[in-house]
């Protein structure tokens, strides 16, 4: 293992050609323009589909937001409806609404 080391450390580095090999042209060995164009181009898109999925999340979530709003008001707006067994309306011990914020928080204190 020693002597590998010792041989490693002592032969010449090879030193590194400024020019190309033989028979290369500088277009043979880059992307071009036409890589760099589509590479453009796949990044563009891919923003542009992160844009559009935000988009749709944001949507989806609101409208089922909406629609807790509306089942909650039918809900209120029934004075004599009776609730399943077990579920109680979501207040505190103040009569405070203890439901989470519309943006997903889950209260005041996770601010």
């Amino acid at each position: 293992m020693h002597s590998l080391l010792t041989a490693l450390a002592t032969s010449p580095s090879p030193a590194p050609s400024p020019s190309l090999r033989p028979g290369l042209d500088q277009d043979q060995v880059t992307p071009g323009l036409l890589g760099f164009l589509l590479t453009a181009f796949i990044v563009v898109l891919t923003a542009l589909l992160i844009v559009d999925m935000v988009r749709r999340i944001r949507r989806v979530r609101y409208r089922a937001q909406v629609e807790e709003e509306r089942a909650a008001a039918e809900e209120a707006a029934q004075p004599g409806a009776a609730r399943p067994e077990g579920i109680q309306p979501a207040t505190g011990s103040d009569g405070a609404d203890t439901r989470p914020e519309a943006n997903g928080d889950a209260g005041p204190g996770n601010r």
